[in-house]
């Protein structure tokens, strides 16, 4: 049997004025999604636990069914598990953006979009600058990078963190970290401005008219996590494709394999024909296949409909269509399509709202829904409450 799963990335959204009130995925040219709500099964789930975060992180570890609630310590730990960073039992990571200020305004949570190439040289001068036994940091992909304290208080867990994708156009000051030992992460910030922008790498990129790295930004906070295998969990053997260090981190810490497709850059241009080669090669010897996209979710972040909507039929197309062309006359799968979160165009942020799933494969039989989207899942009566609930509903039909 093999099990395979497709995460689209805040693929889920809103209705949307300028689309006659229809969301990106009711627009969107998607006839392999479609096909799934047709002749497989259509419904909707919770993959957000009250009380968390909105986060991928927090939505993917529970579609993969680790409860948060038990297993979740913080994003920037999984994203370390994939960089190899060894995280002592007294070590707190950071994750560490990138991001671009004006006038006490963040304006762009990326950098825009800074190659890897240049934050590995930035990355290396703050620890030039700011770094000391007790604190490194360390480029990950692209904006994506880490902070690692190590012998840190107990106190750092509990500081409040803003995601800088939640700010945007919001002010610097009334969103620095708060609460008790927030002061070295603010001191860290402020610093990190100060010599970020005078920078070479900055003056290029303010020359070329794009957004400078002028700053980190420091959020998602954890200590090292402690989860089972998927084998010890599931019985299962498998493997996962993204270009995002979280999801490749939990990956790891979970035993799959973590396929590096080269093309995989985690934005608009990613390399979707690619990453569905390479699940197509896991389910060779595996049981089991998880790929994510991370391209709407951008999109949604920038408020960019068009690619919203084109990123969508792009994973339709050359991910779902080509795993759907190879497995869809096989008895012995099943394969579940999901946005993790919606990440509506009109909040440019993640919400907690219930997403649209599709399943198809063995023991399932068709709900002859017209399309796969969010006005046609709310119509069904299949609801979960929980990622795990959706995971082990996915796992086990044919008990």
């Amino acid at each position: 049997m093999k099990y395979i799963i497709l995460v689209g990335d805040g693929m889920a959204d809103y209705p949307v004025a300028e689309l006659d009130n229809r969301t990106p995925l009711e627009v969107a040219r998607t006839p392999n999604m479609d096909y799934i709500a047709r002749f497989g099964i259509l419904g909707r789930a919770k993959t957000i636990p009250d009380k968390m975060s909105a986060a991928s992180d927090v939505a993917n570890m529970s579609i993969l069914g680790y409860p948060p609630e038990q297993y979740y310590t913080g994003r920037a730990p999984l994203e370390a598990a994939n960089l190899g960073i060894e995280l002592q039992e007294s070590d707190i990571a950071f994750r560490c953006n990138f991001v671009s200020t004006s006038n006490d305004t963040l304006i762009d949570y990326s950098a825009g979009h800074i190659t890897t190439k240049e934050s590995d040289i930035l990355i290396n001068f703050l620890n030039q600058r700011l770094g000391s036994r007790e604190i490194r940091f360390y480029c990950g992909v692209s904006y994506r990078n880490l902070l690692v304290i190590k012998d840190a208080p107990e106190d750092l867990l509990a500081v409040q963190c803003f995601p800088p994708h939640d700010i945007i156009g919001k002010d610097i000051s009334r969103h620095l970290p708060k609460g008790k030992g927030g002061q070295l992460l603010v001191h860290l910030m402020q610093e990190s401005a100060k010599i970020l922008s005078s920078h070479e790498i900055n003056q290029v990129r303010i020359d070329l008219g794009e957004n400078p790295a002028d700053m980190i930004w420091l959020w998602g906070q954890g200590r090292k996590p402690n989860l089972p295998t998927y084998k010890e969990k599931y019985n299962l053997t498998g493997g996962i494709i993204s270009a995002v260090d979280l999801i490749k981190g939990l990956g790891k810490l979970l035993g799959l394999e973590v396929v590096n497709v080269p093309g995989a850059t985690g934005y608009y241009d990613t390399d979707y024909a690619g990453k569905a080669r390479a699940a197509i090669e896991v389910l060779k010897d595996k049981d089991f296949a998880f790929l994510h996209v991370e391209a709407p979710d951008e999109a949604g972040h920038n408020g960019d409909l068009r690619e919203k909507v084109t990123a969508i039929e792009r994973f339709d197309n050359m991910i779902v269509g080509k795993i759907l062309s190879v497995f869809r006359r096989r008895k012995n799968f099943r394969l579940l399509v999901l946005s993790d979160h919606p990440t509506p165009l009109s909040v440019r942020t993640h919400t907690s709202d219930p997403v649209p799933f599709g399943i198809l494969g063995r023991d399932i039989f068709g709900s002859g829904a017209p399309g796969y989207n969010e006005r046609e899942a709310q119509k069904s009566k299949l609801f979960f409450g929980s990622g795990q609930e959706l995971i082990e509903y996915f796992l086990r039909l044919e008990k």
